[in-house]
């Protein structure tokens, strides 16, 4: 005797479903048009590194110097050097800093002193809702990443 059926089992339609969702998970995040949090770490990471560089260079320089930050070209230097690190250009920037350290609207920069002090401030690294931000103290200088 031979049964026909009729429909579908629902073991068979959950196999389908996790396979969809299983697809769904690893083709959109392609098409998506902003930066990916690794790239949105790895930036605030380089932020830190140079802003750590900067405070170190004043302290033993004991010299003023400046981590500037292009808002625009999505680059920043330590003062002196002569090399810019360029950042994704998929990435948003902000920055918070003193009104004195202001050059234009799209540059700006985070002062550090020779004790190791800093004028403080944030620079702020997005994409979307996701986000890291690179705080300055202004009293020890330390460099800190928040998510």
């Amino acid at each position: 005797m031979v049964t026909q059926s009729r429909g579908v089992s629902l073991l068979e339609l959950l196999v389908v479903l996790a396979i969809m969702a299983l697809i769904a998970g690893l083709v959109l995040p392609t098409f998506g048009s902003g930066a990916s949090t690794s790239e949105l770490r790895s930036s605030a990471r380089q932020l830190a590194a140079g802003l750590r560089a900067a405070r170190s260079e004043a302290v033993s320089q004991r010299r003023e110097t400046f981590l500037v930050l292009d808002l625009e070209g999505r680059r920043f230097k330590v003062d002196h050097n002569p090399r810019e690190y360029a950042l994704p250009p998929r990435i948003g920037l902000k920055l918070f800093t003193a009104q004195h350290d202001i050059i234009d609207e799209k540059t700006g920069s985070i002062r550090f002193f020779p004790d190791g002090g800093s004028n403080g401030g944030r620079i702020t690294v997005a994409s979307g809702e996701r986000k890291f931000d690179v705080d300055v103290d202004w009293l020890t200088g330390r460099v800190a990443i928040l998510e």
